[in-house]
């Protein structure tokens, strides 16, 4: 594993709410991989909508999930394997979002908005699929780079 993936793999996590969270260190891809197999902790949940400023109804939107499971999830057990799959890719978008807009007040105001380079979608809007999360990671990859999305 380069460098990169283990600096993304680290914002990630951190995005989790980390090793207290998560209760077990993920350092490699094939422990984060056996993590989402056996659920995430409920706590994940708070951890993910405090980092990316969500409300619970928009975290639940941009998972398609529905509020009330998700509430449901906070209170008791484990996350299932697709909810902590694509917790694990929400967490992914907003940690790259604040890494290349450099600020969490900046980042979550951008997953908001509706962008022209996604046929005029919100980030959020689109993540609850990995076609859709990898768009969103495309125009955060050309705001890095130069390009203005």
């Amino acid at each position: 594993m380069n460098d990169r993936m283990v600096n993304e793999l680290q914002a990630v996590v951190e995005e989790l709410g980390g090793t207290p969270v998560l209760g077990r260190s993920l350092r490699t891809q094939t422990d984060l991989q056996k993590a989402i197999r056996e659920g995430f902790p409920q706590t994940v949940v708070e951890e993910v909508m405090h980092a990316a400023g969500l409300t619970l109804k928009e975290l639940a939107t941009s998972l398609d999930l529905s509020a009330r499971s998700l509430q449901r999830r906070r209170r008791q057990g484990r996350l299932a394997r697709y909810e902590s799959d694509r917790l694990y890719r929400l967490a992914r978008i907003v940690a790259l979002a604040k890494h290349y807009l450099g600020e969490d007040a900046k980042a979550s105001r951008w997953l908001r908005r509706p962008n022209r380079a996604l046929g005029g979608s919100a980030p959020l809007e689109l993540i609850d699929t990995e076609p859709g999360a990898r768009a969103v990671e495309n125009v955060l990859g050309r705001i890095a780079y130069g390009g203005v999305s």
